[in-house]
């Protein structure tokens, strides 16, 4: 079964052809990137007009790279929560017109559930699973049942983590994406040179909060130019990485522990970070547990990801109408279209 996924949540426009879930036939990516660093951040309308120029030529691109037509397609997928509206807007009007025009269905995928299929494209990962979902927009715990079926343990209850490493390495004036410059630099600092606090949240144990630990790079910055003196920003990167890492495993530690997980995976464009991934293999080795990470390629987001998901979405009879829309915020576990 070959599935066609669309992906425009943000700032790439992307289309893939995978077939049965998990042999990925192309995987085409057009990023609008490089003009959003001009602004230190994503441009939500520059990103939506991007994404329009873009969509069919990245689809027409994806068809031919995997060799098919719209005849071999037994389904479409398409990201339609959460992310910019604007963005989403153009790939779910984009799919609907195709489907329709081709008699395909159509298949809704929610973005985090995407970025959890990502690892069934790079082994042999099955559910039961827990799942640390980390993004620029998202900080969850989920436990994911089955292919269709999760439940969100813990999550962020103000900044993700992802979001706090961009605002972060802006703080430290380093190039956009904060987060990338940050896990580049961070190997040329101590990471024991600057003491940030482990967040506590009162809603659960397993819910983060990231923005005591981003607030406190603004002042460590502030208070040292206040008194005229320069800090270490390799140094500062290192420790906040190194805090973000920490605090991100910890609770995910404590939930597999309570829950009885021994499958673990890490999911997003976090997932993409080198102290993460190095600190995720030792805690797993600890544990005796099994760790899935995503290939750096398919971190990011991509519509390979979402052709995944939409396989396994497609094949629990979930089919969206001609009405389908977008949404900015849809939770994982209960989304509706």
């Amino acid at each position: 079964m070959k599935i066609l996924g669309i992906e425009s949540s943000c700032d790439e426009t992307a289309a893939a052809v995978v077939e049965d879930g998990r042999k990925v036939l192309s995987n085409i990516i057009a990023t609008s990137l490089e003009e959003h660093k001009l602004y230190g951040g994503v441009v939500p309308e520059i990103a939506s007009r991007r994404h329009a120029e873009c969509i069919s030529g990245v689809v027409e691109e994806a068809l031919k790279g995997a060799n098919c037509t719209m005849a071999d397609i037994d389904a479409v997928a398409v990201t339609y929560a959460p992310g910019l509206i604007g963005s989403l807007l153009v790939g779910v009007n984009f799919a609907k017109s195709l489907a329709f025009a081709s008699n395909t269905p159509l298949v809704p995928v929610h973005h985090l559930r995407g970025h959890i299929a990502s690892n069934y494209l790079s082994g042999n990962v099955e559910p039961p699973f827990l799942c640390l979902v980390v993004s620029g927009g998202h900080s969850h715990i989920v436990a994911v049942k089955s292919y269709t079926e999760v439940e969100v343990i813990g999550r962020t209850r103000d900044d993700a983590a992802g979001e706090a490493l961009d605002k972060a390495g802006r703080t430290l004036g380093l190039a956009y994406p904060g987060g990338v410059s940050i896990d580049k630099l961070s190997p040329e600092g101590n990471e024991n040179a600057f003491e940030f606090p482990h967040p506590k949240v009162s809603t659960s144990v397993y819910d983060y909060s990231f923005s005591g630990l981003k607030t406190k790079v603004i002042n460590y910055v502030h208070n040292a130019s206040q008194k005229g003196e320069s800090v270490n920003t390799a140094d500062l990167a290192a420790s906040f990485q190194k805090a973000v890492v920490d605090c991100l495993l910890s609770n995910l530690e404590l939930a597999a522990k309570d829950f009885g997980y021994k499958k673990i995976v890490i999911a997003g464009g976090v997932s993409a970070n080198s102290k993460l991934r190095a600190e995720a293999e030792k805690m797993c080795k600890n544990n005796g547990w099994s760790l899935s990470i995503p290939e750096l390629k398919y971190c990011g987001d991509n519509a390979a990801m979402i052709a995944s998901q939409g396989y396994y979405e497609y094949k629990n009879g979930t089919v969206a109408a001609e009405s389908l829309n977008a949404y900015a915020t849809m939770p994982i576990d209960n989304p509706e279209f």
